[in-house]
């Protein structure tokens, strides 16, 4: 099986990378470290939007989970704000449901009817207009959009993205008068989209650990020679390497699933691609905290924050050890 990347979907990430950089979310970011949440850049909106980007899985774009995996790498490298999986994967979602809430509108989603207790995480809920919330009742699957949801806000430890839960305060989804049926299954497919994308997100932090290390261990002078000639660090260099490329080769894989396969043997592939990349990403996160030293461990590095989002999007849509025991169960 080819898990390469064609020319299009190449330019694509090519053309993404580049827009994140001259638009460095960083810099938002560094702006209100100190004093309030990050919010959405009102130009990565425009951006996404115009450029169809948040349409890309609807019928007529005739887009790709692996044409959004580029996307999402992307932005998870950039340490972007914009949720750019959750709200394509929310745009289909509404599509699938002959849904619209309005041009230009951010719809964020989340698992939450039929829970008693707030929703699943949403990531950057504040700077949504609506939330699209799925669940069961019974043997049926439902959706339900609501505008302008009550929220409750959550402290994690990431910094690059705020989070927050829809508060549902016990309601249950058939105390909900404007709900749509879905058709069976699609809680599941999305489950293992938000699972993957999450996941790639963290890959995508991960690459950008990855440079970063590389650069500084060719920068750094110990004993008159760089650090990046010290065998240990070689090898840390070296594993971090083959955490990244080996993360990316089963995520490909499990985008492809996204597209290509159902019911169980798509769940499999997600499950095992991000329970995998998930530690991954982790490992790399701390491999490049040990090669840096002292200064990865300041509040003025970027290190920190993308150790952060690591953490978070390992916690979120499938802890590694939840993709592991899904697996053993399937």
């Amino acid at each position: 099986m080819d898990f390469g990347l064609s020319a299009e979907q190449d330019q694509l990430a090519e053309a993404e990378r580049a827009w994140l950089v001259r638009n460095d979310p960083l810099v938002r970011v560094r702006a209100t470290l100190d004093s309030a949440p990050v919010t959405i850049d009102p130009a990565a909106v425009a951006h996404a939007t115009e450029s169809g980007l948040l349409t890309l899985l609807n019928p007529e774009m005739g887009g790709t989970h692996v044409d959004l995996a580029v996307l999402t790498e992307a932005h998870g490298y950039a340490a972007s704000a914009l949720p750019i999986a959750d709200l394509t994967v929310a745009a289909w979602l509404l599509d699938r449901a002959g849904i619209s809430t309005g041009e230009g509108s951010l719809t964020g989603l989340a698992f939450g009817l039929g829970r008693r207790g707030p929703s699943t995480p949403v990531p950057m809920a504040a700077d949504m207009a609506s939330v699209a919330l799925v669940g069961e009742a019974g043997e049926k699957e439902y959706l339900s959009v609501v505008s302008a949801p009550a929220l409750v806000a959550m402290s994690t430890l990431d910094l690059t993205r705020s989070w927050a839960r829809v508060n549902l305060d016990g309601t249950d989804v058939t105390d909900l008068d404007e709900r749509t049926e879905l058709p069976a299954g699609t809680l599941a497919a999305v489950r293992d989209a938000l699972a993957v994308h999450r996941a790639f997100d963290a890959l995508g932090a991960a690459t950008r650990l990855l440079d970063m290390t590389v650069e500084y261990a060719g920068q750094r002078e110990q004993f008159g020679v760089p650090i990046g000639s010290f065998q240990a660090v070689k090898h840390h260099c070296a594993d971090m390497v083959v955490a990244v490329e080996s993360a990316r080769a089963s995520l490909w894989a499990a985008a492809l699933a996204l597209d290509t396969s159902v019911g169980a043997a798509r769940s499999r592939a997600a499950s095992a691609a991000a329970a995998y990349a998930k530690a991954a990403a982790a490992r790399v996160a701390s491999d490049a905290l040990q090669v840096h030293g002292g200064i990865g461990f300041t509040w003025e590095h970027d290190l920190h924050l993308l150790l952060r989002r690591i953490k978070v999007d390992e916690a979120f849509d499938g802890t590694v050890a939840e993709h592991r025991a899904a697996l053993v169960t399937a």
